[in-house]
């Protein structure tokens, strides 16, 4: 933080956002999105991120506000993102700050993400999953039809009665291509009876199917259908644990804590072999704008969170259907 003069203010502040209905995985269900913006000003420029705490990993509203306030002292004397990734652990909290530093250093230098990224090209337009919360067969199949004309469908699973689900999502949507997703609430047996079903009806990725305490059983299966790590693969050093039991990391700035160290735990699962998604928590476009820059060289994209959202954020980013477009400037990234 040596040489810095500027004069740097930080402001974190929890914000409420409404779900078009109930939003339901195995782990739970809600009915409002509940993130923390964090905005970092500095010589006439405003950087923003936006976080959501995840109660998976033992973060609340609270504790994550805490985090950014122990470190809004030295945010505000300088730190730059090298720094932050040594001084906050990998999380929620974390993010906001590192993309909200990543959207100040765009402004500041006039450079796009994608030139300092050296990505060879401005970022483009990307297709994105929609999701299809867990419910009753027949309630997932009327949501099904309602969005059969998006390209692709993720369903969020929960156990017994998976395969009904699928199936009345195939009947209500036979063009769609099927992504699920059961947030480790399968077993073994679950596993073993769905995956060749699953593969007979065309899905094409099983997400997080075991627990990610209980996930070696993966080593000496033989998937029909490839299946993506998510609670598995938080953070670089979770890398090494999945390779060999997974085909595809599924990376979140929540989870990785921020742009920087999503894109090294990207970089590095490319060159381990491993195929790569980008996820989101159901969030503003805020939220989505940094992982526009982990899509550009992703494999599976679900950027989808201010689709299921009452009303987002403004300005905001845009849709059109499933497809998702790069930020503006005044959306995030300079």
């Amino acid at each position: 933080m040596k040489g810095r003069v500027a004069v740097r203010t930080v402001d974190a502040i929890p914000q409420t956002f409404a779900i078009n209905g109930i939003f339901r995985i195995s782990r739970g269900s809600k009915t409002s999105a509940q993130v923390i913006a964090v905005s970092i000003a500095e010589s006439g420029y405003i950087g923003r991120g936006e976080c959501v705490p995840y109660a998976r990993y033992g973060e609340t509203i609270e504790s994550v506000m805490d985090q950014i306030r122990s470190m809004t002292p030295a945010i505000e004397a300088g730190m730059d993102l090298s720094e932050l990734q040594s001084a906050m652990a990998p999380g929620a909290a974390r993010n906001a700050v590192d993309c909200a530093l990543w959207d100040l250093r765009a402004q500041k230098t006039r450079q796009s993400l994608a030139s300092v990224i050296e990505l060879g090209h401005e970022l483009q337009p990307v297709l994105t999953a929609f999701t299809i919360s867990l419910d009753a067969p027949a309630a997932m199949g009327k949501a099904a039809a309602v969005h059969e004309h998006l390209p692709i469908l993720k369903l969020k699973l929960g156990g017994d009665g998976d395969l009904e689900r699928v199936r009345a999502v195939r009947a209500a949507a036979p063009h769609a291509r099927l992504m699920v997703d059961a947030n480790e609430a399968w077993s073994i047996d679950h596993l073993r009876a769905f995956a060749p079903e699953f593969a007979a009806m065309g899905v094409e990725l099983i997400e997080q199917p075991l627990p990610a305490d209980a996930d070696d059983f993966l080593k000496s299966f033989n998937s029909p259908v490839p299946l993506a790590a998510d609670e598995s693969c938080r953070t670089l050093m979770s890398l090494s644990k999945i390779v060999g039991k997974y085909e595809i990391a599924n990376i979140k700035l929540d989870k990785a804590g921020g742009l920087t160290e999503a894109l090294s735990l990207q970089a590095a699962a490319r060159a381990s072999g491993l195929g790569t998604m980008v996820g989101c928590m159901v969030a503003t476009s805020l939220s989505m704008a940094p992982g526009i820059i982990l899509a550009q060289r992703a494999d599976v994209v679900h950027l989808d969170g201010p689709l299921l959202l009452a009303e987002d954020r403004t300005p905001s980013l845009r849709y059109s259907g499933a497809t998702l477009y790069p930020p503006e400037p005044e959306v995030w990234g300079g």
